[in-house]
């Protein structure tokens, strides 16, 4: 199809990079601790060689079926992603100090650069993975023209990319739960990526929600996670918990529009004005709420009159430094507040984490929004 990679081609661009990305891994960690028997050499190339296999291996086990052997297996493969890019980024740095000492006529200590290199990647994976287990509490304070006597000095949550599945699993949404109650909400905003796409029992997972204090309600609208599960599995899951579905649809909450727009499904989905255009009930002239997953829209939202748009997918990068690509990619609505006359689009970095369970670079949030 025209203006489309197909997939097969795209799967090899992605094996290719990944390799070339584990031959420089090769050839620094050979240069910078001199290694020069063969057999070690060897053993090291193995090593690496076969890391990227069993990320695959074990991305194709967890589709196949789900247990406490293939989440493990997963989390630990998916794990060294994040690893190995931190080593990537420290090794280029070590490379860059190795050739600046060069070029002022001193030798470098390329034994030394190694082992520092060595244990910085260690040290800031670790504090990854207690970053990304442990979201905070970030309080925005929008505006939204119009809006009623009601709302004002109340709070909202917005909760996005929480990406239950394989490794996230009831325990850390039960803990984020507990997070929300203590904010007394009157209502929470689920902006995608609730799921992570992944088999097993999805209700076990989401029993938390049941315990959500929210006056006002819980409403969802599906990410692109969702898509890859299957868009009804994901809402029979959510039929029996206390969550309202918008699916292209608007309520109104006491004077205050929200606007769900699902994630979109195919490569021939409606243009994102159409649907708007098409949404029951909605009002252009009436404060609103846009619940959409991706910071992608953001003309056409501020077109169709939106106040306030939630959106996530972003991850904030996730891991450092991919925030510079997704910056590249969105803008600078790839993360934040941003006020466009009486539009405003706050992108969150998201809840949980996607592949690697690490975070660097940024910090997993619920965000609190004071009205």
């Amino acid at each position: 199809m025209r203006g489309t990679t197909p997939i097969p081609l795209f799967i090899l661009i992605l094996i290719s990079v990944l390799y070339l990305a584990h031959y420089f891994v090769y050839v620094s960690l050979v240069h910078f601790f001199s290694i020069t028997s063969l057999g070690e050499r060897e053993a090291v190339g193995a090593v690496l060689f076969l890391l990227p296999l069993g990320l695959i291996a074990s991305s194709f086990l967890a589709h196949w079926r789900d247990d406490f052997f293939t989440r493990a297996l997963y989390f630990c493969t998916s794990l060294w992603l994040g690893v190995g890019l931190t080593l990537l980024t420290f090794l280029a740095l070590a490379w860059t100090a190795a050739g600046v000492a060069i070029a002022f006529g001193r030798n470098p200590h390329l034994l030394w650069l190694g082992s520092a290199t060595l244990a910085l990647t260690v040290l800031y994976s670790a504090y990854g993975v207690v970053n990304a287990y442990h979201p905070r509490i970030v309080n925005i304070q929008p505006k939204i023209k119009d809006l009623p006597s009601y709302w004002k000095d109340k709070k909202l949550v917005h909760l996005s990319d929480v990406h239950l599945g394989r490794i996230l699993r009831a325990g850390f949404l039960a803990r984020v739960v507990d997070k929300v109650n203590a904010q007394k909400p009157a209502m929470v905003l689920i902006t995608g990526d609730l799921f992570d796409g992944a088999l097993g029992n999805l209700e076990e997972l989401i029993a938390s929600l049941n315990r959500l204090k929210s006056p006002l309600g819980i409403f969802f609208v599906t990410g692109n996670h969702e898509t890859y599960l299957g868009v009804e599995r994901a809402y029979a899951a959510l039929s029996n918990a206390p969550v309202k579905i918008l699916d292209d649809d608007c309520v109104v909450v006491h004077g205050l529009q929200l606007i769900g727009i699902s994630y979109p499904r195919g490569r021939h989905a409606q243009d994102f004005a159409e649907r708007m255009a098409r949404v029951p009930g909605f009002n252009p002239d009436l404060p609103s709420i846009l619940l959409y997953h991706s910071p992608s829209q953001i003309s056409a939202a501020k077109a169709a009159g939106i106040g306030l748009q939630l959106s996530g997918h972003v991850h904030q990068g996730q891991i450092f430094p991919l925030q510079f690509v997704t910056q590249l990619i969105f803008g600078r609505y790839y993360h934040g507040l941003h006020t466009l006359g009486e539009y405003t689009v706050y992108t969150t970095s998201g809840v949980g984490a996607w592949g690697p369970t690490m975070r660097t670079g940024n910090h997993p949030e619920i965000v609190v929004i004071n009205l």
